[in-house]
């Protein structure tokens, strides 16, 4: 009898740990998962440096060169520390619909055993690893808007104006978007990778400045042709590689949804550089390489918010769609506009952004070879996903209104026209990127 009770007890003992070893496993990080985070967290800082920056430092003038890397650069490092001063906290912890807490302040709590939901209930990932992510995200988002003003603005008054934007429009909108109890997630709105957090954010910021900034020094009289387009080709390709961990890595898991949105945007890229390229031969009589390298960051930004719910066919409607719009959005919108957005930040990252927005409501049906549900409807998600664009392209150029109101009134914008026609790289930072 005793035999028999130990027996029992023992077979008790082992149901219990099995049990407790799924439990366990349940939650156990998947060093798959983890390889794929650290290497996508790795490309999306590729994008930024060098990828961005030489994609912007060769549509300049030579005299501004190192005067637009240097600004990626900066930006990029600064959104990166306040990210993990209080950016992550406010955007990622429960706070209310608009914005998280502070209860992560300076990463509090946060250590190598704790875990960050990845959107499942059984897969986790190391805090650190998503941290590092987003934080990427973050950094990339502000440099993007420089592109808008370059070539005028002073580096204060650019260092000025990131921090307060990123703090009031970038960190509500990732969390409304992204974060626990956002608004538009709780409403449904679709945003995989970054539309409306960092491409419509971004755009409708720059374009802001754009106008506020004002017009360079013998805008529409001078030549201000870019100086490389070599750079930029490079910068586009750097951008394209990058981009897959972007997207992709938005999935947080080493599964076949990140597969889905690696092919997407591989396919929507291409399409738009096609698109691009047919649509200046047809309008302007030639392709050109930087119509080329443009519709393939158009193609990139359009399929952002998409890549993860919509089938390959989707993706290349959207990329094709991209390519011609955005090429109208720095020919035809930019004329209408009448601001000098150096860079076409808005014609292409706001333009593109929106589209995509947008689009998404539509491929992601399941008729349309997307991952929607059998009650999807088009013209609900359609809806929900333009009233987040208008949020959006409400709350950026509000904040960045006001940001750079403020960065006039303590630094001054604009250099002075003698610094302008100098060229920065030797009035703000005493350097020049070519010696002959």
């Amino acid at each position: 009898m005793k035999t028999l009770l130990s027996i029992l007890l023992a077979g008790a003992a082992v149901g219990l740990s099995g049990g407790a070893w799924a439990a366990d496993a349940a939650v156990e990080v998947n060093k798959g998962d983890v390889a794929w985070m650290l290497t996508s967290t790795l490309l999306v800082l590729f994008m930024a440096l060098p990828g961005l920056a030489l994609f912007y430092g060769g549509l300049v003038r030579t005299k501004n060169m190192l005067s637009v890397l240097m600004q990626v650069t900066v930006i990029f490092s600064l959104n990166a520390i306040l990210w993990a001063v209080y950016g992550y906290s406010l955007a990622f912890t429960e706070g209310n619909a608009i914005i998280g807490s502070l209860d992560k302040l300076f990463l509090s709590g946060v250590s190598i055993e704790t875990l960050a939901d990845t959107f499942t209930d059984n897969v986790k990932l190391p805090e650190y690893a998503f941290i590092a992510f987003q934080a990427t995200f973050a950094g990339i988002t502000g440099a993007l808007i420089i592109g808008s003003f370059a070539e005028r603005m002073r580096f204060t008054a650019v260092l000025l104006f990131s921090v307060i934007w990123f703090t009031f429009s970038y960190l509500p909108i990732c969390h409304m978007v992204w974060g626990p109890g956002g608004f538009l997630l709780g409403d449904g709105a679709l945003d995989f990778a970054g539309g409306t957090v960092v491409h419509i954010n971004a755009g409708v910021a720059g374009l802001v400045g754009a106008y506020m900034v004002g017009k360079r020094v013998g805008f529409g009289r001078e030549s201000m042709t870019p100086h490389s387009l070599t750079l930029t080709m490079v910068g586009a390709s750097l951008l394209w590689v990058g981009w897959f961990g972007f997207n992709a890595g938005s999935n947080l898991e080493a599964t076949s949804g990140a597969a889905l949105a690696f092919i997407n945007t591989l396919f929507a890229t291409a399409a738009a550089v096609l698109a691009w390229s047919v649509g200046e031969a047809m309008f302007k009589g030639k392709p050109s390489m930087l119509g080329a390298a443009s519709g393939a960051v158009a193609g990139l930004v359009a399929i952002t918010p998409a890549c993860g719910s919509v089938g390959p066919m989707g993706a290349i409607v959207i990329g094709l769609l991209a390519g011609f719009i955005c090429l109208w959005g720095v020919n035809g919108l930019k004329r209408m506009l009448g601001a000098d957005d150096s860079l076409d930040v808005f014609g292409v990252h706001g333009v593109g952004g929106i589209l995509g927005a947008i689009l998404t409501g539509v491929f992601t049906a399941p008729g349309l070879g997307g991952t929607g549900g059998e009650d999807f409807s088009i013209a609900s998600q359609v809806w929900i996903q333009t009233y987040s664009v208008i949020i959006t392209i409400v709350w950026s150029a509000v904040v960045a209104f006001i940001a750079y109101k403020i960065a006039d009134v303590v630094v001054g914008l604009r250099v002075p026209e003698d610094e302008e026609r100098e060229g920065l790289d030797i009035t703000a930072h005493g350097e020049t990127a070519y010696h002959h």
